[in-house]
Order: C-alpha cells, then structure tokens, then sequence
C-alpha cells in the first residue's frame, strides 16, 4: 500500500497525526464558520452602533454601512490598476 500523506494537527494541548486531506476539509470548514461568525458581529455591531448614536443624540454615521471587498474584487481591481 502507498504510504498517505498525514500532518500534525494541535487540539488543545495534544498533537495528532490525521491525513492531509481530512485536515485541510476540517481547516476549511473551521475556517468558514470563523467567516459566518465574524460577518454576524460585524452587522450586529453596525446596528448597536447606530442605536449608541440615536441615543446619544448624534447623526448616523457616514460610510460605516459598508462591506469589505472579497478577495476576488480585490483582485479585479489590482489587475486594473496594473493595467
């Protein structure tokens, strides 16, 4: 049988050899997920923000309602840049 390739991955304070595969699906859905959460504060966030302002009295913030640029626009837009 051909040998699998395997990688060292830490869970809390143990290191366990898995197949690089298995790593890589765990990493990548570990790493949506973070994605998913990270979104969810961020608009919470917008929206505690504008209530503290309301509250406080002050206008809305200007331009604090708007999105990152995913990885591909910014792509696009540096191979525009480059010409």
């Amino acid at each position: 049988p051909l040998p699998t390739e395997k990688a060292m991955v830490c869970f809390g304070s143990m290191f366990i050899e898995l197949p690089k595969e298995k790593t890589r699906e765990m990493l990548r859905q570990d790493q949506e997920e973070l994605d998913e959460e990270i979104n969810k504060l961020r608009k919470d966030l917008r929206v505690k923000v504008n209530r503290l302002y309301e509250a406080q009295g002050k206008p809305e913030l200007k331009g604090f309602n708007l999105n990152p640029m995913s990885a591909e626009e910014m792509k696009l837009i540096n191979r525009i840049l480059e010409g």
